[in-house]
């Protein structure tokens, strides 16, 4: 009885540690968030999007797409975090595992995309993050608290680019075919 016990610890534990694809973003806020258009005029739109102390960065920056209409976008950023989930896909699994950061560490880079699913942006973005002593830790961002900013840079595409849902991976993935950007 106490091995089954054992096992059945061992399994809620590991699913802890998994998460799966949709439930992966962030539900925060970031409610110091500022946002400035650098190039008035232009036909490629680039802006500023700073994030301050304690904003959530994923939830941020998907708010940001759906308040400026951003239907294909690109970023870098740099800043600081102070705390974070980054996640590694097992495509075995076909989630992702988490990967805990705590404490400060700098953003060494952080670059993503913003794409459109069922007529919705999605925010997908990777980040390289550095202790104290130099190491590094990196992955897919599940969530980014910042301390004290986070610095990040989107050039707005002039193509729509669309994302499909992959049963092979579970992921929502860009589909770069003509049949979803021209026109749109």
């Amino acid at each position: 009885m106490a091995v089954a016990q054992t096992q059945i610890v061992q399994a809620e534990q590991n699913d802890a540690v998994y998460v799966a694809p949709p439930d992966a973003g962030p539900k925060g806020k970031a409610p110091r968030m500022k946002v400035q258009l650098l190039n008035e005029g232009a036909p490629t739109k680039q802006y500023a999007v700073i994030f301050y102390q304690g904003d959530e960065a994923f939830s941020g920056l998907l708010e940001f797409a759906q308040k400026y209409q951003i239907t294909s976008a690109h970023f870098t950023a740099i800043g600081a975090v102070n705390g974070a989930t980054l996640g590694w896909f097992d495509p075995q699994r076909k989630m992702y595992k988490r990967i805990p950061i705590t404490g400060q560490h700098e953003v060494i880079g952080m670059s993503g995309d913003i794409a459109l699913y069922q007529g919705k942006p999605v925010v997908h973005t990777h980040m390289l993050v550095g202790d104290s002593d130099g190491t590094t830790r990196g992955g897919h961002v599940l969530a980014a608290y910042v301390s004290p900013t986070l610095e990040v840079m989107v050039t707005v595409d002039p193509v729509t680019m669309q994302k499909r849902f992959d049963p092979d991976t579970d992921l929502t993935l860009i589909d770069p075919s003509p049949a979803n950007t021209e026109g749109k």
